[in-house]
């Protein structure tokens, strides 16, 4: 069972970056997911989450507007779009997966984590 995350990088600011996150091991359609990131000497924040059906999604207020969450299912593969990029943006974004229907923005709820990828956003 593993989460690969990928897709991070440099962007200036009003980038844009589309993160991935390819399950193997297990299917999605039976789970939750949460996008997560951590700035330097910040806690882990969720940032979006989305249901096992993919009909219900949540937005921090931060990146509301910017970011959408999305899932291919025949790839098993979660994504974030992540629009406007701003340098608070700058983090390591993680994916994660939870047995459950509905998401949730608590990392003590998820089964399943991501490695990580680092977002900078820098002019």
């Amino acid at each position: 069972v593993q989460l690969q995350a990928s897709g991070g990088g440099s962007v200036q600011p009003g980038g844009s970056l589309r993160l991935s996150c390819a399950a193997s091991g297990f299917t999605l359609d039976y789970y939750a997911i949460g996008w997560f990131r951590q700035a330097p000497g910040k806690e882990r924040e969720g940032v979006s989450c989305m249901s096992s059906s993919g009909d219900y999604t949540y937005y921090s207020n931060s990146v509301k507007g910017r970011f959408t969450i999305s899932i291919d299912n025949a790839k098993n593969t979660v994504y974030l779009q992540m629009n406007s990029l701003e340098p608070e943006d700058t983090a390591v974004y993680y994916c994660a997966a939870r047995s459950a229907f509905f998401g949730t923005t608590s990392s003590s709820d998820y089964d399943y984590w991501g490695q990580g990828t680092l977002v900078t956003v820098s002019s």
